[in-house]
């Protein structure tokens, strides 16, 4: 009768395992929007110090840039914590059901943690859109 009790456990973690699986996937794509724009202003970082003229003679452009990328840096790194923080809560309900411990309380606050996480790395994105959308009539 003790393994149909931890089939069941197990069964049940697999079944609240599903949101934070798709969280996973979701924190996985927005990692990819945030490096490609990190990799694009990289770019225009670049192209700007080896052009030949004075396309920023005053320095905005550039200070805007290094800006820009310090939010998506930091957004990055957020957004590695969300996605950290998520797999340990899948490894953590896994873990409690084969051990047969109860995990609804640690999976909900990993999980509060995790969309924490998630939600101050979307505030630097935002905070970056902010200072592009100031600066863009320059570029």
């Amino acid at each position: 009768m003790a393994l149909v009790t931890d089939i069941d456990q197990l069964s049940q973690a697999i079944a609240h395992a599903t949101a934070p699986a798709f969280m996973l996937g979701a924190v996985a794509a927005f990692l990819s929007i945030l490096i490609a724009r990190l990799e694009r202003i990289a770019d225009k970082m670049r192209a700007l110090r080896t052009s030949d003229g004075a396309p920023d003679p005053t320095g905005q452009i550039a200070a805007s840039f290094v800006r820009r990328m310090e939010l998506l840096g930091h957004a990055i790194f957020l957004a590695v914590l969300s996605a950290l923080m998520t797999a340990a809560l899948l490894i953590g309900a896994f873990l409690t059901a084969l051990i047969g411990i109860g995990h609804g309380q640690v999976v909900a606050t990993m999980f509060a943690l995790a969309l924490l996480l998630l939600m101050a790395s979307l505030v630097q994105l935002a905070r970056e859109i902010r200072v592009y959308m100031e600066h863009m009539h320059l570029e």
